[in-house]
């Protein structure tokens, strides 16, 4: 009897839907179908479509997808939401519904949309399937379940068992995408496919794919494919492998990293590189551990670690060793040294804190590294001639004029191989304040105007070598102190178009070391000894400014040039120090003779220096000049206003008069000018000295003024100059072309001067600041060619008065870029030495985008570092071991 009510209320129920539905057959209004929770209608045995006779993918006598073999339970387990655009049609006693054009249906976590939708209640399936027309097969399924899309031809899916059986399916999983001719899903976890194809490739004909004939897909974990083939360009490829795992989780996950072969070198034979273990360790941190191992012993070993949390700060640290072996064991050209290169770099967000911040970076290692390295060609570093390291920590003591931070340095020559350390430094700072000024910080008179400011510095300075590096010899010579200095200025108007400018300074050195000089009578030379201890000594100064502005404007009636503007800025400043020097010298005797005696303060080697020497009564005189210019617009008539050109930044004179000396009064005339021209492309810088008086034989000055006033000692001059295609396209505007190209290299694109590296343990063989690629569009016919050079002068000259002057360094570089097409990119930079009449460091790298390949390659053609790099491969990260590539290593020199 329940049973046959059962059939009267679900017969009822798919009656009063028919009767509301055929009122309107053709509108696209949404539609809700529930179903009793109860349903004891099974599939028959006879039904074909889900025999498991004829299912080869199954793996039990029975179909998984029939639910003959399923306990009875709920079939509905949730409301069934579908519309279609053209028309539904319900049959009540076949208990089907069908959608047509555009259909969609929603039931819990699954959105199904397909041209044509057969949903049976009766054996709890859905049948999508697309629609042909004069396009061809449109509006193919699209299946959304949770995270998971796949796109097929047609597919059948049971809602109660949730397993379907699909048809030309694509789905994409992470970066992987998936097509298959027959798929079976098991459940949410499974999926069975037949014929299969895997890409990262998003366009519908791929560049490049792995064939296999079966497959196993574990939604957001994993692949597992049998025997495949790479096929580029719809053409296989005599590459096969047996078997392949490609994992997709969309979180890190640990697992090996497979070395590359390498037989670029001859004198350290054939070998592995780049081969390893990375390890997930959290959502916040990974670590990789990287070796290489060749046939004569080298080897080298790395370690690398990224690390972020979102808001509060991130980060990437590596160390790397290498133990390198030249040479056979015994014989005279057998060398071997190990080096050593550790790189930090940490960054605090600013919202952690927003009143304190740490950062680091740190690079600091064995001076030749990058010279010998196995497996770091980085030209740019064999170029640079220091490293320099620091961390620092700052904090801002709210409500006070305080200010703290605490530093350590490290500066590192890799040519002398000396280092300097300071372990650590810190720095108090006093903001200056105002005492005397009035109600609500008022300042209007000399003495509200009167401010105090305070520094204190300390430091543990090491100076040591690479040999002692790390070792007990490098704090043998450390040395430490504490300098504490403090100022006070106001300003005064004066003679109302004059600024008088009062000052005065206070400075007082603490140090924890000192030295005393002995002479050694039985080797005839100086001891000098180091003692700890604490000693201090106290210098002050006191001086007042002038200074004004000189207005001068020039007007013109010609021409577009309306006015020149001249602005005159000169400074008269008095400074008086006493001699500080006198009252801490000491005498010791430098050689057998007992009045031979030599003048030295306790202070000598101190790590902020000894006192100062002499009186200073001195006279300061600064000349500081601007010229700008007026120009009305070209066309008269329109309403545009006048340009402002500078036509000279700066041209600035300073030199001084010394009271208190008996002779040599005048110090040297510094001047420095610099301007921009061409449109602010072409910047121009000129310094220089001049000296006022004669040297004798020997170069040293005498108290003579030179015959022609001045003598030119030095003078540099540097220019740069930037010009791109861009300058020429007529129809730029706001600094962009008609493609939307930057106009020029910009203020966050600087030239590539010493062109790109590529780093072999990078495993995807590109530059880590590269962004997605995006498939790029050209007409191949009237097709325009970017290109950008920039230009680098420098000249120096040089006059000691003694030999004719001459010309020290007088080079021309030059870099840029050349886009043969949007994909094809060359860059250059290399130099040429005037002087010398040689080209300086040349480098040429080329770059190929492949859309889901990249290709770089990047040649040294001759000197030291004659080298190259070649790599091509795929630029996702999950086939980054599907690669080649090639390198030439510069010879590494052991010395």
């Amino acid at each position: 009897m329940q049973t046959n009510l059962s059939y009267i209320l679900l017969f009822c129920s798919f009656f009063f839907i028919k009767t509301s539905f055929s009122q309107d057959i053709k509108s696209k209004e949404k539609t809700i179908i529930a179903l009793p929770k109860k349903d004891t209608i099974f599939l028959k045995k006879k039904d074909s479509l889900y025999s498991s006779k004829k299912d080869s993918l199954l793996l039990r006598n029975k179909d998984t997808v029939s639910i003959d073999s399923i306990k009875p339970k709920e079939s509905v387990e949730d409301i069934i939401t579908h519309v279609a655009k053209d028309y539904k049609i319900q049959n009540a006693r076949d208990k089907t519904v069908t959608l047509y054009n555009e259909a969609n249906i929603k039931y819990t976590d699954i959105d199904l949309k397909a041209g044509i939708i057969i949903i049976d209640y009766k054996k709890n399936t859905l049948f999508a399937k697309g629609i042909k027309d004069s396009t061809g097969y449109a509006q193919r399924p699209i299946f959304k379940q949770g995270n998971e899309e796949s796109e097929q031809d047609s597919m059948i899916y049971n809602f109660k068992s949730k397993r379907a059986i699909i048809y030309g399916l694509k789905t994409k999983q992470g970066e992987m995408y998936t097509y298959g001719k027959k798929t079976k899903r098991v459940n949410d976890s499974t999926v069975y496919i037949r014929k299969i194809r895997f890409t990262t490739s998003d366009k519908k004909n791929p560049d490049y794919y792995i064939s296999t004939d079966k497959a196993k897909l574990v939604p957001g974990k994993k692949i597992i494919v049998g025997i495949s083939n790479l096929v580029l360009a719809d053409v296989p490829t005599p590459l096969f492998l047996p078997f392949a795992y490609f994992p997709m989780t969309e979180t890190s996950v640990s697992g090996f990293l497979i070395p590359s072969f390498d037989t670029g070198s001859s004198s350290r034979g054939i070998g592995f590189q780049n081969g390893g273990y990375y390890f997930a360790l959290s959502d916040y941190a990974d670590l990789t551990v990287l070796g290489d191992v060749y046939s004569n012993g080298s080897w080298g070993s790395r370690i690398s670690s990224n690390y972020k949390k979102r808001y509060h700060f991130n980060g990437a640290f590596s160390f790397n060793f290498e133990n390198i072996i030249k040479g056979i064991r015994g014989f005279d050209n057998y060398s071997k040294a190990n080096n050593f290169n550790i790189r930090w770099s940490h960054s605090q967000d600013s919202k952690a804190s927003p009143n304190s911040r740490f950062t680091a970076s740190v690079n600091l290692g064995s001076s030749s590294f990058f010279r010998e390295s196995l497996n770091q060609f980085n030209v740019a570093q064999t170029q640079n001639n220091t490293f320099n390291s620091s961390i620092n920590y700052s904090k801002t003591f709210v409500d006070t004029p305080f200010n703290m931070a605490v530093t350590a340095s490290h500066q590192q020559n890799t040519n002398t191989e000396t280092i300097t350390m300071t372990l650590p430094s810190l720095t108090l700072n006093m903001n200056r304040v105002y005492p005397f000024a009035g109600k609500g910080g008022v300042k209007k008179n000399p003495i509200q105007k009167l401010g105090f400011n305070y520094n204190m510095q300390g430091q543990y300075l090491i100076n040591t070598t690479d040999d002692e590096f790390f070792t007990s010899k490098m704090f043998e010579t450390a040395r430490s102190g504490m300098q504490h200095r403090t100022s006070t200025s106001t300003n005064i108007k004066a003679f109302k178009y004059f600024t008088l400018s009062p000052t005065a300074n206070y400075e007082e050195t603490w140090q924890f070391d000192y030295i005393n000089k002995e002479y050694d009578i039985t080797d005839n030379v100086i001891v000098t000894d180091t003692l700890r201890g604490f000693k201090t000594y106290r210098e002050y100064n006191m001086g007042v400014s002038l200074s004004t502005n000189i207005y001068g404007t020039f007007n013109f009636n010609k021409g577009r040039l309306k006015a020149i503007r001249h602005t005159f800025r000169p400074t008269v400043s008095y400074s008086y120090r006493p001699d500080f020097k006198d009252k801490y010298i000491k005498e010791v005797q430098q050689s057998a003779l007992a009045t031979d005696l030599k003048q030295y303060t306790i202070f000598d080697q101190g790590i902020y220096g000894s006192p100062s020497a002499g009186l200073s009564n001195s006279i300061g005189i600064s000349l500081n000049n601007v010229l700008e210019a007026k120009v009305a617009p070209k066309d008269p008539d329109s309403d545009e206003e006048d340009e402002k050109i500078m036509l000279l930044n700066n041209l600035n004179f300073n030199s001084s008069y010394n009271i208190a000396a008996d002779s040599l009064r005048w110090s040297n005339v510094s001047f420095s000018a610099g301007t921009r021209l061409l449109n602010d492309k072409l910047a121009l810088n000129f310094n220089g000295s001049l000296d006022p008086y004669q040297v004798n034989d020997e170069g040293r000055r005498i108290d003579k003024f030179n015959p022609n006033i001045f003598r030119l000692t030095n003078a540099n001059l540097t220019a740069n100059y930037s010009i791109s295609s861009t300058d020429f396209d007529k129809n730029k505007e706001d600094g962009k072309d008609n493609d939307g190209r930057q106009n020029g290299n910009g203020a966050n694109n600087p030239p590539d001067v010493m062109g790109a590296n590529i780093d072999p343990t990078n495993r995807q063989g590109v530059q880590n600041t590269q962004t997605k690629s995006k498939t790029s569009k050209t007409d191949l016919y009237k097709a325009k060619i970017p290109w950008s050079v920039n230009l680098v002068y420098s000249a120096n000259y040089r006059n000691n008065g003694v030999e004719p002057g001459e010309i020290g360094v007088h080079t021309l570089g030059f870099s840029g870029n050349i886009e043969l097409s949007p994909k094809w990119k060359v860059g250059y930079s290399s130099g040429y030495d005037v002087k010398s009449g040689a080209f300086s460091f040349s480098r040429f790298n080329f770059t190929r985008d492949l859309d889901s390949w990249q290709f770089n390659f990047n040649w040294v053609p001759f000197g030291r570092n004659s080298s190259y790099t070649f790599f091509i491969g795929v630029k996702s990260s999950t086939l980054a071991d599907l690669k080649w590539d090639k390198n030439k290593p510069p010879d590494r020199r052991l010395f």
